[in-house]
């Protein structure tokens, strides 16, 4: 199996091997949860604030989208005045206050998908029945969440310098094709022309301008979509990256290998416990990156401390 670019990705039995040669099981005790996030120490966290240089902040996400048939409710009247039989009810003074109302919203929503920015915590995938650090699926319960590796073992937040590496800006093109996958060869060469280098410790966004169509009115994800080429992990694993993002839901689709439909996903989270940041919006990131000649930057994303979740919506804020 080749590329048009000439590549000669890894079979389908090193990729499966990559459970084995790639796996963190054990490294960071047998009780451990965060996975990569092991590599933000502190000095990590204190370099990443070095790398503001301009105080400019912005977004790498995109809006959440929410139904039409969402329940919303706004009050612009004090309770003893709506409510039927209120004018009983002893109330707070405030209420009282004519001035004084609020909006509020129900929301439900599946942040797992093509669309919406959110972070992968490991309990998200299984492979054999096992989860990161060999805990079996079992812990993930369908009524109480999981008891295992769940966004909340990153309640903390993940703060850390980010490095985008902008591989669509490196072929010479808008974005990408759906299905072409990005490899290690690309990553180097990002580096080099960027003048940047991955360090331990660091989050990895990848830009293939999957947001770039996005923004002219394409479709997010899909059957068939570019993305992080497998063989990117070993790489990823040898420079100790903590995180790692796309502007697409990471992998490659389709992927090459009929065992292991979303390699990236699975090698990631059950070996690696390579926490997942799926979907942003690169688009302003990069623009940023090259008026200021600067591509790394501090990276500040914070989870919703939702329990026993295998993820969670963010607002991850890139600080140059």
């Amino acid at each position: 199996m080749t590329t048009t670019a000439g590549r000669k990705p890894p079979t389908q039995d090193e990729v499966l091997g990559y459970f084995d040669t790639l796996s963190n099981w054990g490294r960071w005790g047998d009780d451990d949860e965060l996975g990569t996030l092991n590599h933000i120490t502190d000095d990590v966290r204190l370099a990443a604030a070095r790398a503001v240089r301009h105080g400019r902040s912005l977004s790498c996400a995109w809006d959440v989208a929410v139904p039409d048939d969402m329940e919303r409710s706004t009050n612009c009247c004090p309770y003893a005045v709506e409510m039927p039989g209120a004018e009983d009810i002893p109330t707070p003074g405030f209420q009282n206050d004519r001035r004084w109302g609020f909006s509020n919203e129900r929301l439900a929503l599946m942040f797992h998908g093509n669309t919406i920015t959110h972070v992968d915590s490991p309990c998200h995938i299984f492979w054999d029945g096992k989860t990161y650090n060999g805990r079996p699926h079992s812990l993930v319960d369908t009524e109480t969440g999981s008891a295992w590796a769940a966004v909340t073992a990153a309640a903390n937040g993940i703060t850390t310098r980010g490095v985008l590496l902008d591989v669509a800006k490196v072929r010479d093109v808008p974005w990408l094709e759906p299905g072409q996958g990005v490899y290690p060869e690309d990553l180097e060469e990002a580096e080099r022309r960027q003048g940047v280098q991955v360090r331990p410790g660091d989050a990895v966004l990848l830009r293939t301008g999957g947001g770039r169509v996005r923004h002219e009115g394409g479709e997010a994800g899909g059957v068939s979509q570019a993305g992080w080429h497998v063989s990117c992990l070993p790489w990823l694993h040898e420079r100790g990256v903590a995180l790692i993002g796309a502007d697409t839901p990471q992998d490659v689709q389709p992927s090459g290998y009929e065992d292991v439909m979303m390699p990236v996903h699975a090698v990631s989270l059950v070996a690696m416990g390579l926490w997942l940041l799926d979907n942003c919006d690169l688009e302003a990131c990069a623009e940023t990156a090259a008026e200021l000649g600067q591509w790394d930057f501090h990276l500040a994303v914070a989870p919703v401390r939702f329990a026993g979740t295998s993820g969670s919506p963010v607002n991850p804020i890139a600080t140059f």
